[in-house]
């Protein structure tokens, strides 16, 4: 960020507004490493007009955690609504965050609308700000949550009228995505591998995962369990749930990872008893490192716009959270029960210390095959390189 202030410290030029920016950053990062889900902290990062390169060094060695700082802009793809993330526009009024009020918020928010922001993106971008200053409140920071506002009078209140946004793809529209998948254009030789990575994509995203949990996940997030492949997938709330891998999902894992070893050994080849697994992406970009969510929505589209006809009047509005949707309408659709639904796509209305917890899920009570089925029905199943 740019700007002046009337601060007199020694780093106020790199948050204007603000005569302490260590000890920001520090409250900052109190708050955010309370969450242990990584799509989580990036959620609000990108809401507060964090750095997302600071924000995931969090939990590293100090001198890594100081190669981006919060007051910095991040690298990486901006959007409209980038200048009025909550942090860059209390910079561009010289205003430190702790010492707005609900004057300011209010403010902030009319100019996210006169924007054109949606009515959604509103409200999560106020639930941000409000978890933010509960913290700082209950810290003692601030004395009050400026962002405990009267949602209702805002016009941003929810309820059940509010019809969902997202579209509702039919199984025969998750086959075109598998299929269009396969056949993605790439001239490059790693064609092969870019296409049996799009290809598991989808199929990941057919388990109705979310896409900061499709991220997130690690080679050795797949497991075996009671004899069944399964994802450990971390969801929000830092809590972990078992996701069973459809033949369909676990077909297309196999052959985009086996495509990924084959050409990484071809470039560089391993060490003798050393093993690439742990923390390494189950999902990777081309040279090893972690897909962002912006990535998955990326690719996700450019699959709609190829797939043709079958999602000709939808493909601009085909995201991650559309698969998600179409799991669990398609699972009901099947006359899945909803329980086993809700644990499958890790509802919060699920107790975890009840008939659904860990110790009681088994290939029985997940809607997964279901899914698959309805899927399968619309077609033959693609191959990653075809």
């Amino acid at each position: 960020m740019t700007g002046t202030t009337g601060g007199s410290r020694a780093g106020t030029a790199e948050w204007p507004g603000v005569v302490d920016p260590e000890v920001l950053r520090e409250q900052v990062a109190d708050w955010l490493t309370q969450y242990a889900n990584a799509g989580t902290r990036r959620t609000y990062a990108y809401a507060l007009g964090l750095p997302i390169e600071w924000v995931d060094s969090l939990g590293l060695s100090a001198s890594a955690e100081k190669t981006q700082t919060p007051g910095r802009a991040p690298g990486g793809k901006t959007g409209p609504l980038h200048p009025l993330a909550w942090f860059r526009w209390c910079a561009s009024r010289g205003l430190d965050p702790r010492a707005a009020t609900g004057t300011e918020v209010k403010a902030w928010l009319h100019q996210l609308d006169a924007a054109g922001a949606e009515k959604r993106t509103r409200q999560r971008m106020l639930s941000t700000l409000s978890a933010f200053y509960g913290h700082l409140t209950e810290t003692g920071v601030v004395p009050a949550n400026p962002a405990a506002l009267n949602r209702s009078r805002l016009g941003l209140s929810s309820t059940a009228r509010d019809a969902s946004p997202t579209i509702r793809l039919t199984a025969s529209q998750l086959r075109a995505l598998l299929d269009a998948a396969a056949r993605l254009p790439n001239r490059t030789r790693h064609r092969d591998l870019y296409a049996a990575r799009a290809v598991a994509v989808v199929a990941l995203l057919t388990l109705g995962l979310r896409v900061s949990e499709l991220v997130g996940l690690d080679r050795d997030s797949l497991v075996v369990s009671g004899g069944e492949p399964m994802l450990r997938v971390l969801g929000k709330g830092g809590v972990h749930r078992e996701v069973y891998l459809t033949h369909l999902a676990a077909d297309a894992l196999r052959d985009y990872l086996t495509e990924r070893d084959r050409t990484s050994e071809a470039s560089t080849p391993a060490l003798r008893g050393r093993t690439s697994a742990g923390r390494t992406p189950l999902i990777a970009t081309r040279d090893g490192g972690r897909c962002s969510r912006f990535d998955v929505n990326a690719l996700l589209r450019r699959i709609a716009v190829q797939a043709g006809p079958a999602l000709a009047d939808v493909a601009d509005r085909v995201h991650p959270h559309a698969l998600r949707h179409a799991y669990v309408t398609i699972a009901l659709e099947q006359d899945a029960r909803i329980q086993h639904v809700q644990a499958d796509v890790g509802h919060a209305t699920i107790s975890t210390t009840q008939y659904y917890d860990r110790g009681r899920r088994t290939r029985d009570t997940t809607a997964a095959d279901l899914v698959e089925a309805a899927i399968n029905a619309a077609g033959d199943v693609p191959s990653s390189s075809g």
